[in-house]
């Protein structure tokens, strides 16, 4: 298993960055006829954080989790980190030329040296 970083073009200043999840999210319930004091803690999936870069990175985050998942799954760990799994060397390298095509240089990825 090799775990590559994803870097998206900032819109706002033109660098590269990866999200990175803080928290998890909180979520609760309103009741219409009674209170309700339960709230749980939920991180989001690889693919709900990138979606949620809309309008924060200069591609489409849609179009960017379709190339992504193609080659491998994109993982958000408990520590917030955001990677993209792939099985073999060959995967990686076909990911990133596909990634090179289709995003030019607004998007990377690479290697997570262990």
């Amino acid at each position: 298993m090799i775990r590559a970083r994803v870097w998206f073009r900032c819109a706002a200043m033109h660098d590269p960055v990866t999200p990175f999840l803080v928290k998890p999210a909180l979520i609760g319930w309103k009741a219409k006829y009674r209170n309700i004091d339960l709230v749980i803690e939920r991180g989001f999936s690889g693919s709900e954080l990138v979606r949620r870069m809309k309008g924060w990175i200069t591609i489409d985050p849609k179009k960017a989790i379709q190339v992504l998942e193609t080659h491998g799954r994109l993982k958000c760990f408990d520590n917030g980190e955001l990677v993209v799994e792939v099985e073999t060397v060959e995967d990686l390298e076909a990911l990133q030329k596909d990634v090179a095509a289709n995003f030019g240089d607004q998007c990377d990825v690479e290697s997570i040296r262990g």
